[in-house]
This record gives C-alpha cells, sequence and structure tokens, in this order.
C-alpha cells in the first residue's frame, strides 16, 4: 500500500470503486475452486470450536495450584514457605507476560496458525515437566525450583493463547456470525477459561478419592499430568486451520507502523491495559489462594471439606460468564463492564467489612465470594477479552491484545505477591476491601477508555485504519504472500493512485 497525503481526500471513493472490482475476482477464484471456499468455511468453525478447547487448558493451569497449594503445604510443612508458594504460583504468571507479549507479536507478524501451534507444544512442554518434577537426591528446594522451570514454560503457552485463540476466534466469529460475534466469542475463551476452575478441582476431588489421601504425591502428579492431555485435543486441527480472510487480507509483516498505532488507540489502550490490570490484581490471587482462604476458615482444614467448598465456590462463579455473554449485546460492552466492577465494589465491602461475623457461616462467606467472582466474570472477565480483540484494527490486534493480557498478568503478578503481605499486615478483610477499590477504579477505566464496540463490523474499523495510515502517509504491502496481489490491487501503489484521482 503506498499512498500520499494530498490523495487522502479520495481514498474512499477510490477504494469502494476498487473493492467493487475486486469482488467479482474473489468470486470467480471461489467458483474455480470449490475445495478451497469449503475449507475456508471449515476453517472458521474449527478455529472457533478449537479456541475453546484450548483455552479450557488454560483455565486448568491457571488453576492448578489452587488445591496444589494446599497439598504441598501438607506434604512440605517446613519447606513449602510463603516465599516458595509465591515464587511457584508466580512463575506461570511471569511465563505468560512473556508470552502474551512475544506470541502477540507473532500473531501478526508470522500468522495467527503459527502462534497457535506454537503455544500449544508449550503448554504440552511445561506440563510434561511439571508431571516429572523432581529434585536432586529427593531435595524438597529442588522439587519447587524444577516446578517454577516447568509451569514458567507452560505459562509461556497458556499466555500466548491469549493472543492466538482469542483474535483467531474472533475474526472467525465475525466472518460467521457477526451479530453474535460478542455472545460466541464469550462461551470460547472467558467461559473456559472459568470452567477450568471447577474443573481442576473436579478432577482433583476424583483422583483424590481414588488414590487418597495417603497419596497426596500421586495426586498432584496426575492431576499436573491431566494438563498435558488437553492442549493435545486441539492440535490436529490447528496444523491444518487457515488464518482468517480478515487477517490473509489486511496484515502489515513488515514496517509496522507502531508509533501511528500508538497514536490512533493510547487512550484504547489505557483502558484495555488498566482495566485488565485491575481485574487480574484481583481475581488471580482470590483464585490461586482460595483454597488457602477456606482451608483456614474451615477451622479443622480437611482438604476434601476444602475442595469441595472450592468446587462450589467455582460453580457459583461460573453463571455470571452467561449472564456476560447474554447483556453484552443488549447493555452493550461498555456497560457491562461497568455492572461487573460495580459487583467488586458491592460484594467486596461487604466481605471486607463483615468479615469476622460472616466467616463464622461458611456457606454465607462462600456464596458472597462467590457472587464477587461472578461479577467480575460477568463484566470484565466476559469483556475484557472481548473489547481487546475488537477495538483494534486486524494488523496490530494481536500486539495490541497480546499488550492489554500481559499488563493484566502484570497486575495478577503483583497482587499474588502482595495478598500473603495484605492479610499479615492489614488483615484478611483488606483483601476483599482493596477488591472493591478496584472495582472503583475499574469503572473510571472502562468509562473514560474502553470503546464500546457492540454490532461494528471488524472490517469497518480496518478500513478507518487503512485510510488513517494513508492521511498519515504510511507506505506498505497489506495481506498475506498468497492474497497480496489481491491487496496491493485493492490498495494501488501511488502513480496508480494518482491517475485514478
Amino acid at each position: 500500500m503506498s499512498v500520499e497525503k494530498d490523495a487522502s481526500s479520495s481514498f474512499e471513493d477510490t477504494q469502494a470503486n476498487r473493492s467493487a472490482s475486486v469482488k467479482p475476482r474473489e468470486a470467480n477464484v471461489k467458483a474455480a475452486n470449490p475445495e478451497l471456499e469449503k475449507k475456508e468455511s471449515l476453517s472458521a468453525w474449527f478455529t472457533i470450536l478449537a479456541a475453546g478447547f484450548g483455552l479450557i487448558s488454560d483455565g486448568y493451569q491457571n488453576n492448578l495450584m489452587t488445591m496444589s497449594n494446599v497439598i504441598f503445604k501438607q506434604l512440605y510443612p517446613k519447606d513449602y514457605t510463603t516465599a516458595v508458594s509465591t515464587r511457584v504460583s508466580n512463575s506461570l504468571l511471569v511465563g505468560a507476560i512473556l508470552g502474551q507479549i512475544f506470541v502477540g507479536l507473532i500473531c501478526d507478524r508470522l500468522g495467527r496458525k503459527v502462534a497457535l501451534v506454537a503455544t500449544t507444544l508449550l503448554i504440552v512442554l511445561g506440563a510434561t515437566l511439571g508431571t516429572a518434577a523432581h529434585g536432586a537426591h529427593g531435595s524438597a528446594q529442588g522439587l519447587f525450583w524444577f516446578l517454577t522451570f516447568a509451569r514458567g514454560i507452560t505459562g509461556i503457552g497458556v499466555g500466548g493463547e491469549y493472543p492466538a485463540s482469542s483474535t483467531s476466534a474472533s475474526e472467525a466469529a465475525n466472518e460467521k456470525m457477526p451479530k453474535n460475534r460478542g455472545p460466541v466469542f464469550i462461551m470460547v475463551t472467558n467461559f473456559v477459561l472459568s470452567f477450568g476452575g471447577p474443573l481442576a478441582v473436579a478432577v482433583f476431588l476424583i483422583v483424590l478419592s481414588a488414590a487418597g489421601e495417603k497419596h497426596l504425591e500421586t495426586v498432584w502428579r496426575v492431576c499436573f499430568g491431566f494438563g498435558i492431555l488437553l492442549p493435545l485435543t486441539v492440535f490436529f486441527f490447528r496444523l491444518r486451520m487457515l488464518s482468517s480472510k480478515l487477517y490473509r487480507k489486511g496484515a502489515i509483516k513488515r514496517r509496522v507502523p507502531y508509533w501511528l498505532v500508538f497514536k490512533r488507540y493510547w487512550r484504547t489502550l489505557i483502558g484495555t491495559c488498566g482495566a485488565w490490570f485491575l481485574y487480574d490484581f484481583v481475581t488471580f490471587p482470590n483464585g490461586v489462594f482460595s483454597g488457602t482462604i477456606i482451608s483456614s476458615v474451615i477451622h479443622n482444614g480437611d482438604i476434601k471439606k476444602t475442595a469441595e467448598w472450592q468446587l462450589l465456590l467455582g460453580a457459583i462463579a461460573l453463571p455470571g460468564v452467561l449472564v456476560g455473554a447474554w447483556l453484552c449485546n443488549r447493555l452493550g460492552r461498555r456497560n457491562t463492564m461497568i455492572l461487573g466492577f460495580s459487583g467488586y465494589l458491592v460484594f467486596g465491602l461487604t466481605i471486607g467489612l463483615a468479615y469476622n461475623q460472616i466467616t463464622q457461616i461458611i456457606p454465607l462467606f462462600v456464596i458472597f465470594y462467590g457472587l464477587m467472582q461472578s461479577f467480575g466474570n460477568l463484566g470484565p472477565g466476559d469483556m475484557l477479552g472481548l473489547t481487546s480483540s475488537e477495538s483494534y484494527a486486524t494488523p496490530i490486534r494481536g500486539t495490541c491484545y497480546g499488550l492489554s493480557a500481559a499488563i493484566g498478568k502484570t497486575g495478577a503478578a503483583v497482587g499474588t505477591q502482595a495478598f500473603t503481605p495484605i492479610q499479615n499486615n492489614l488483615g484478611k478483610r483488606w483483601t476483599f476491601i482493596i477488591a472493591a477499590i478496584c472495582g472503583v477504579s475499574g469503572v473510571l477505566v472502562t468509562y473514560f477508555c474502553v470503546p464500546d464496540m457492540t454490532g461494528v463490523d471488524l472490517a469497518d474499523e480496518d478500513a478507518k485504519f487503512m485510510k488513517y495510515l494513508a492521511d498519515n502517509g504510511w507506505q506498505g504491502e497489506v495481506g498475506e504472500d498468497d492474497d497480496k496481489e489481491l491487496i496491493v490491487d485493492t490498495y494501488a501503489s501511488e502513480e496508480a493512485l494518482e491517475e485514478k484521482i
């Protein structure tokens, strides 16, 4: 694509004429190759389904340490200190931050398929190493350093899955069902991510019942090993998938104008990054340490009973995802996110201010705790991935999505690191009061900085982005190699554009 500023006034008319001339050519290509059209159609559906199966492994890995922390504390009471527990838990987050940034770039520069295959392999490798983890000569500290390394590799894959799966699913859903893009996206992303929590606890309970509490090492290794199977279910499909039409036609693989991208999307980046930071700051430590919190409330600290209450907590939080999917078109993306952050304010303050009284009634505490997490799922949990996949143009969607998710995971790492010191120095009630403060901050960031893309076709933002680049004198190629000729015809060279004008 190569244009000058003085041509920008005629850009839209010129592009409309060229698009009209290109469409018959595309139709002729499809008519001549019906197998290609069929493959494209099937690939879009498989991309949507594979995103769901891929991200459920993320949800499982994110919640795997919830009950593992309880087991390690019982098996190694002296060695599994607070510092070690935080290090092992945070290793997944550090890896996820790296994965989200770098795989987000790979998504845009090398293609969605390359990114998806790479993340699947990394999750399988990390989960395998975690299952087989051992310390030299039976050293407990060696075991936990091995787990830290393995969880870090898993984290790179888990983090990369966010931009890779989510951008692919969003583009495929926009192609197949544009009016229901939001609900479909939520069901194959945040729903399966949230379902990973109850799944991890359910697997733990099944294995614990089969192996018994005298074989806790077997229990945690089998639970880690189950995490190898989930990503393998989609590996074959990802090897055979095609990139979305939006990506094939709109990719910018060389000379990406990042400064122009920042100038156009800086406010949106503040919105998606800031809101994601606040959400993960609250949600992730409350997920990772919820088993520990419930165990401290249950005075005898029984592992099985803790897991059962943990399963109920996850089940209560899950319906929020479905309500958010139902509201996202009716209420709009931004308003739904504000509603969810408001739930942090209401239930965070309620639990925090009445902590001593509520924790005396365990069912009431678990219900209120679950409702707080359910509102998180309903609002920012559902909407952040959706708005991050809709608010940016296709050529930089993976990069901006990955950056937003990485800032979110930074919030998760900070929250996990700060969780225990907050409890020890301020009291357990303050973890909930701070959640309420984050809820207020999330409402403000969302209202002022997050755009509402409800009902907007992703191709519309792509067209506006291309016009913006044209107006600012950017010159470069658009489209993947197979489609580049088509794109060059669509966005003609400078000389051809001047002739048309």
